[in-house]
């Protein structure tokens, strides 16, 4: 019940901060309401604050407002004379909450007087305190030693499991054949949801299909889909891709499926193991980094999260950081997930100078490294030379693969890929894939990528659509000599990667896929990176 543990702890944080006579608590939640329950619920709990509260809201459209005796205080609409009211005149042992405090606190005769009243607080005889709420965390410098800021944790797997009930038995009664395990499912799955977002997608699901089984789990991560996409910097990738999808590379993939379930609770209390932080996967430009990212989401069978890091960095001061925040907030929120970014490199480049890249990157760095929800991360790179040595330490990272143009082995099993998914209908009849075939393309693609491989055969079945005819074997060769690959424009590049690579990253490629060419003095033909098989 470790999920029940935590807002337990939350609780009793809060708790505990009201009895020191913390003067003013910031909490960061978008569930208004159910923060407002909770703290209604400690302030009358004389176990959990040994006195009892009276509790007062404000907001700019109700005013000070007595929550225990449900009625408004006259003449304090604006903030400043609803703090200045419970300063002065308000005698007895209470809690101020003031709601939508992000849209006010700027202000400076706002910030003047939340000063005042820290002030104020520390010395009065009566235990009060202020609570402000809002959806984000906005803290002007002035008021950083005065506030304390506090967590309020998403729902737990119980609490929603709690509201589930309640649904079920409100509109389906006995007509409902979930059984507690599938509930719990139901629960583990809408798990990262406000209690409001678990409701709106049960109703949903309700309404939508008349009946709830565990066929309507999808409906669940759909709404999942919603909050993942109002981020407006995540992106949730839906993906009919498989491991066998991804020609070779066998070696990535068999160190992938070790850790697949890693982070069930079989792992934990049985093995003692930790969730998998995360993987980089740099090399050659083309050659399957983010498919095999793709891929693993079907493996896993994980919601993936695509971060397109440019979109961290806003014009706003303090928006960058509130930004990599969001996101980090977000995929803990789904967890279990995969969080990919791709190309790292051109989102979080310190070279620059930038001041605020180096902060958004440092925060980054931080979570990976100390990160306790399991959000494994898979990084893409082409250009790893743009990276801080500091990202690639062990502790962030649980390995670093090199993925090299594709061997001879690999280029079949492209092959067969993509001529199988291609030749489909009218135009794959009287053409043969043969082991002959196979290896005369082979033969004729050495330093060419997987990308490059896919691209000479859809231009191959272009000439044939745009002759009306079937596709001959010649229609491949010469796609295949009309295309100069990456291995000849970008020789000296590749090379000094596979140099990198040789002493820092594992080669994805197997062992048995690799050429055995002695001392690997043909750099025509060599891969980089260590062999290590997995």
């Amino acid at each position: 019940m470790a999920k029940m543990e935590g807002t337990q702890r939350t609780e009793q944080h809060i708790a505990n901060l009201l009895k020191a006579k913390f003067p003013i608590i910031y909490i960061e939640s978008w569930e208004e309401n159910r923060v407002v329950d909770t703290i209604n619920k400690i302030c009358h709990d004389i176990e959990s604050i040994k006195t009892d509260r009276i509790i007062y809201t404000w907001s700019m459209t109700t005013g000070l407002y007595n929550m225990d005796t449900n009625s408004p205080i006259n003449g304090c609409r604006v903030i400043d004379e609803a703090l200045n009211y419970f300063n002065s005149e308000i005698e007895e042992d209470a809690v101020l909450i003031m709601k939508d405090i992000h849209e006010h606190i700027e202000y400076p005769n706002t910030k003047r007087t939340l000063r005042d009243t820290a002030n104020i607080l520390k010395v009065s005889e009566f235990k009060k305190n202020v609570i402000l709420i809002a959806p984000e965390l906005k803290l002007p410098l002035d008021l950083q030693k005065d506030v304390t800021v506090v967590d309020f944790d998403l729902p737990s797997v119980d609490e929603i499991k709690e509201l589930l009930n309640s649904i079920i038995e409100t509109n389906l009664g006995d007509t409902c054949t979930l059984t507690d395990d599938e509930k719990s499912i139901f629960a583990k799955t809408a798990q990262g949801l406000t209690l409001q977002e678990a409701e709106n997608a049960f109703a949903r699901a309700i309404v939508e299909r008349k009946q709830l089984t565990i066929n309507e789990l999808d409906v669940i991560m759909d709404e999942k889909c919603q909050v993942i996409k109002k981020t407006g910097i995540l992106e949730f990738i839906k993906t009919d891709l498989s491991m066998n999808d991804v020609g070779g590379l066998q070696n990535l993939k068999h160190w992938l499926i070790k850790r697949n379930n890693s982070w069930l609770d079989k792992a934990q209390n049985d093995y003692n193991l930790p969730a998998p932080k995360g993987v980089l996967i740099t090399g050659v430009p083309g050659c399957g980094k983010s498919l095999t990212a793709k891929a693993m989401s079907s493996l896993w069978k994980l919601p993936l999260l695509r971060l397109d890091a440019g979109k961290i960095f806003d014009k706003w001061v303090g928006g960058s950081e509130e930004n990599i925040r969001k996101v980090i907030k977000t995929a803990e929120a789904v967890a279990p997930s995969i969080l990919w970014i791709d190309e790292i490199e051109k989102g979080f480049d310190t070279d620059s100078g930038s001041s605020i890249g180096k902060r958004v990157f440092g925060t980054f760095l931080t979570w990976m490294q100390e990160k306790t929800k399991p959000v494994f991360v898979v990084a893409t790179a082409n250009n790893i030379s743009m990276l801080p040595p500091e990202f690639m330490r062990k502790g962030r990272f649980d390995e670093i693969f090199f993925v090299d143009i594709p061997t001879t082995k690999e280029r079949e099993v492209i092959f067969r890929l993509h001529l199988n998914k291609m030749l489909k209908g009218s135009i794959s009849e009287s053409f043969s894939i043969t082991d002959m075939l196979i290896n005369e393309l082979v033969e004729k693609t050495e330093g060419f990528v997987g990308a490059e491989i896919e691209q000479a055969i859809i231009s191959a079945v272009f000439d044939a659509f745009s002759e009306d005819r079937k596709l001959h074997k010649e229609d491949l060769f010469k796609a295949i000599e009309n295309t100069v690959p990456l291995s000849v424009t970008q020789s000296e590049q590749i090379e000094n990667i596979r140099k990198w690579a040789n002493v820092r990253a594992v080669a994805a490629t197997s062992k048995n896929d690799r050429l055995n060419i002695p001392d690997e003095q043909d750099s025509k033909l060599s891969r980089g990176g260590r062999n290590i098989d997995f």
